[in-house]
């Protein structure tokens, strides 16, 4: 028999050494910049107050009388288009555009030029990307010319163009027409049968590729 006599070593019980222990050591190792924590700035220099804002409030509605007189019996605003918000996160919501296109101007029967001159802002590089949108400013136009009334430079010698003189005797506004209400509130309703059937997924699919191949296939029954 051989004995083997086995040495047990003891643990060292005592905890290593911690950073948070010696608190000397945090923020101070290696070779970094020391702190230089600039705690007497002169803040009270540097601080954006609030208190002129009476003032302005005045000052503004000051300037929009003088404009307003400045105009005479002119709106004070000029004529904008009504257009949809961009993304899919705002164009629910209408707004006032940059200016009416070309075709818009071209079927409410007005010039680009003359639009210019009765208050109209004209957008050339803006397109009609729908009927229903083209529609509704089509319509802005038309109601906006059907109550403009323009006065001669001469009262004792109107030009083409200037308005009658039954008409330069009737009340005027200076309101700006209001965006029009284009979605319209429907009343609840049962769902119909052929509204259950209809498969709009499939629909659009279906749509999206006879759009993208249908050069293809034209091109394939001519061969």
């Amino acid at each position: 028999m051989v004995t083997v006599e086995t040495q047990t070593t003891e643990l060292d019980a005592s905890p290593r050494r911690r950073p948070q222990d010696h608190p000397q050591d945090m923020g101070f190792a290696h070779n970094n910049v020391l702190h230089a924590n600039h705690f007497r700035k002169d803040w009270q220099r540097r601080v954006r107050t609030w208190f002129n804002q009476p003032g302005r409030k005045l000052r503004r509605r000051n300037a929009r009388k003088t404009k307003a007189a400045a105009l005479g019996v002119r709106p004070t605003s000029l004529l904008r288009p009504a257009v949809r918000g961009q993304t899919v996160r705002y164009n629910r919501k209408v707004r006032e555009g940059r200016g009416f296109t070309l075709a818009e101007l071209k079927e409410a029967g007005i010039g680009r030029k003359e639009a210019r001159g009765v208050g109209i802002v004209v957008d050339h590089r803006r397109r009609n990307l729908s009927e229903e949108g083209k529609k509704v400013n089509v319509e802005r136009l038309k109601a906006y010319k059907a109550r403009l009334i323009v006065f001669p430079r001469k009262a004792g010698k109107p030009k083409k163009g200037d308005s009658s003189a039954e008409d330069l005797k009737a009340s005027t506004t200076r309101a700006a027409i209001p965006l029009p209400s284009v979605d319209v509130a429907e009343a609840p309703r049962k769902i119909t049968a052929e509204e259950r059937e209809f498969e709009a997924y499939k629909t659009l699919r279906t749509a999206r590729a006879n759009a993208r191949y249908e050069g293809a296939r034209k091109a394939r029954a001519q061969k």
